[in-house]
């Protein structure tokens, strides 16, 4: 299927490992200008190797300043963005009894600033250019909460009510905002939050992980070219209609309608 997304600008946040490089690749292969952004000038270089004709940028995104100067070099070396692809940040997995007020905010940090910083420069230039696509790949952690991920799962909850509401202000000015909740992916954090999981279980990580598996109905754990085919189809015109929404990507692990 043709999506239509040859030379749209698009920025993918977290582009350089897991989701974000299965996103960066696949648009690459439609024809997109793709622009991937990561905290680590070494994982940018390591993923630009195998990303032929996209580029990169080293910004810490938890910083406003930083978020809005890769923006605006984005801007100017590619041109104006048209899709913006959210899968920077992740919470580190703490169980409940060793929270305390500076891991909360720094999990808000991590992943809720981490897409607010950008999106907010970003999603004000579309709507005066009445036209753009924001997908924030958030996690099914913002509706089902865990003992291990109460922090990054408030964070999660805050961006899904952030992505709804986006979308709602500004439908009228041609931007579309979706946000995509993946379940057990294929990636390095979900290996990290296994080990949490482990620790907190007193099992060993093999057991965490076939614990996993028996939970999810579809019987595996998904790859992350199954996120990235999603992204590109509701960065096209072909899901036109579709925003304001957060869609679930888990498996059947969670049958709850919300």
């Amino acid at each position: 299927m043709d999506l239509g997304l040859k030379d749209k600008v698009v920025v993918i946040t977290g582009g350089s490992k897991g989701i974000g490089y299965a996103c960066a690749a696949l648009f690459l292969q439609e024809g997109a200008r793709v622009a991937i952004c990561s905290r680590s000038q070494s994982n940018i270089d390591a993923a630009l190797s195998r990303l032929s004709g996209a580029r990169g940028y080293a910004a810490d995104l938890t910083s406003d300043a930083q978020a809005l100067a890769m923006v605006n070099k984005v801007e100017a070396d590619i041109g104006p963005i048209d899709i913006l692809v959210n899968s920077a940040g992740a919470a580190a997995r703490t169980p409940a009894d060793d929270l305390n007020p500076a891991i909360w905010r720094a999990a808000m940090d991590a992943k809720f600033f981490s897409y607010i910083n950008v999106v907010d420069p970003v999603i004000k230039r579309m709507g005066a250019r009445r036209s753009g696509t924001v997908i924030n790949i958030i996690g099914n952690g913002g509706k089902i909460a865990s003992p291990v991920h109460l922090a990054g799962g408030s964070a999660n909850a805050a961006l899904m009510l952030a992505s709804v509401g986006l979308a709602n202000a500004y439908a009228g000015n041609g931007v579309r905002v979706v946000g995509l909740n993946p379940g057990l992916t294929e990636t390095d954090r979900v290996a990290e939050g296994l080990k949490a999981s482990a620790k907190a279980g007193g099992m060993s990580e093999q057991d965490a992980l076939a614990d996993a598996l028996k939970r999810i109905p579809i019987g595996r754990m998904a790859d992350p070219a199954d996120i990235a085919n999603v992204v590109a189809f509701l960065s096209s015109a072909k899901a036109s209609y579709v925003t304001g929404v957060v869609i679930s990507m888990d498996g059947a692990q969670a049958p709850v309608v919300v």
